[in-house]
């Protein structure tokens, strides 16, 4: 449930994030801290306000253990627009692949959706009117609730007493209207079909070229399609689709679209988190030729962005000063001081999660609110299937799989999905057959079913 970002204590942000992320107290406590200090700076009088920067943070961990988790959480408690992305994806300028600028845009993008959704719940209502007045005009259309002019010649006067153009539709058509407008909003003609106008955007056959794309053009494809007008085109569908289609033109109708716009651009600046995962990937170890030039080049790429500039979007120029950046990295094979110092510089919170063990695993199995013993029960009971866990198989599959992550490649958490898929595998493949039985999930089932993979240690196949 999305929460407003001032109600919010760092301790509050911490207790949200403990019920779906197990442990990693130091990497909570850190966001927690960058976003209050959001709060508190939107609280400085106006001249000391632009002048404090967001304190971005770097997290350290090995794979599976919440770092992705942790920022996606935190975007879904405060409704901030978030985005992730990967390092990877993104190359030097002048090489084929994503411009870095594109991680703005993509935030962008992200927060128009949100304050549009917000502003068109402020319509909804007016929308709805309108909707139902256009369904009844489709489903009587000889009889239509606005006044109805004579066919009067120019100079002509209007007898007295005459239906006129301030004249309403005669009782008979007025009481039909009512009529079906009481059988629709009681769902009675949701089946009914009418025939509706849809509009069709005809975009022109538009080349890109390599290393281009449609954000360097800045090609704002809507603007475009007003200007070459789409093709109307009729279709019969039912009353419960018509309704969706008329009701989100009519939104969109209601709805100042720049007002969405310029919100979301200050939404973006000023609340916006930017994840980039993957970042130990673009840090080279020393100067070598070859992909290591494209890795620092990418490094200096997104220098700018992180320290603070000007982006032009379709929505128009967005200023990253005061996005938060978390990146987040394995650094096996290398180190956070790999990265260019300036890039360094700009992340000044280092925070380090800690690799998960035994007794991680049995929390994360049983605690969370979207405990994965929870879901795989909740799924298999869409089938009739009752899934019985006992204590001592979930002590067993959190040993099994701590285990297996100690004697080949550590996947963390990600480990209990290989596990658990493999255990149930038989159970889900026969749950059609299995309905209305209870399925005992004992340590002794447990053994059984995973005896070949403790043994070989093989879990190529498995592994995510």
């Amino acid at each position: 449930m999305r929460r407003d970002l001032s109600e919010l204590t760092p301790k509050e942000i911490v207790a949200e994030l403990d019920r779906y992320i197990i442990g990693q107290v130091g990497a909570k406590k850190a966001v927690a801290i960058a976003l209050r200090n959001r709060v508190r700076r939107q609280r400085l009088p106006d001249e000391l306000r632009d002048e404090v920067a967001p304190k971005n943070i770097i997290m350290i961990g090995p794979t599976g253990v919440g770092k992705t988790e942790i920022a996606r959480r935190l975007s879904k408690l405060t409704g901030a627009p978030f985005v992730k992305v990967e390092a990877t994806k993104y190359t030097e300028v002048g090489y084929v692949g994503r411009d870095v600028e594109s991680m703005v845009r993509d935030l962008v993008s992200v927060a128009v959706a949100i304050v549009k959704e917000e502003l068109q719940e402020g319509v909804r209502e007016e929308a709805e009117k309108r909707t139902e007045e256009q369904l009844l005009d489709l489903l009587l259309p000889g009889v239509s609730s606005q006044p109805r002019p004579r066919d009067v010649s120019p100079g002509t006067a209007t007898p007295s007493g005459a239906p006129g153009d301030d004249q309403p539709p005669p009782p008979a058509e007025s009481g039909t209207r009512e009529k079906f407008r009481q059988r629709l909003r009681e769902g009675k003609l949701e089946d009914k079909e009418v025939e509706i106008q849809v509009t069709r955007s005809q975009f022109p056959a538009i080349e890109i070229f390599s290393g281009s794309s449609f954000e360097e053009m800045d090609l704002n494809l809507g603007n475009l399609g007003s200007l070459l007008g789409g093709k109307k085109k009729r279709k019969r569908t039912t009353v419960r689709n018509a309704r969706e289609t008329i009701m989100q033109e009519e939104m969109e109708k209601l709805v100042d679209q720049d007002r969405v716009s310029e919100i979301a651009r200050e939404r973006a600046e000023q609340s916006g988190i930017i994840f980039i995962d993957e970042i130990d990937k673009i840090a080279a170890k020393e100067q070598r030729g070859g992909v290591d030039v494209s890795r620092e080049g990418v490094q200096r790429d997104i220098l700018p962005i992180v320290e603070g500039c000007r982006v032009n979007t379709k929505f128009g120029m967005v200023d990253t000063s005061h996005i938060l950046f978390i990146a987040a990295g394995a650094f096996h094979m290398s180190k956070p001081s790999d990265l260019i110092p300036e890039l360094q510089g700009r992340f000044p919170l280092r925070v380090e999660l800690k690799a998960l063990g035994e007794d991680d695993f049995r929390r994360i199995l049983t605690q969370p609110q979207n405990a994965l013993i929870r879901q795989y029960t909740e799924l298999l009971a869409t089938e009739g299937v009752r899934l019985d866990f006992h204590e001592e198989a979930i002590a067993e599959i959190s040993r099994i799989a701590a285990d297996v992550n100690s004697k080949t490649e550590n996947i963390g958490a990600r480990r209990l999905h290989t596990v658990l898929e493999l255990l149930l595998e038989e159970v889900s493949f026969e749950a059609t057959e299995l309905e209305g039985q209870t399925i005992p999930i004992t340590r002794e089932y447990v053994r059984e079913r995973l005896a070949s993979v403790v043994e070989d240690q093989d879990l190529s196949r498995y592994i995510l």
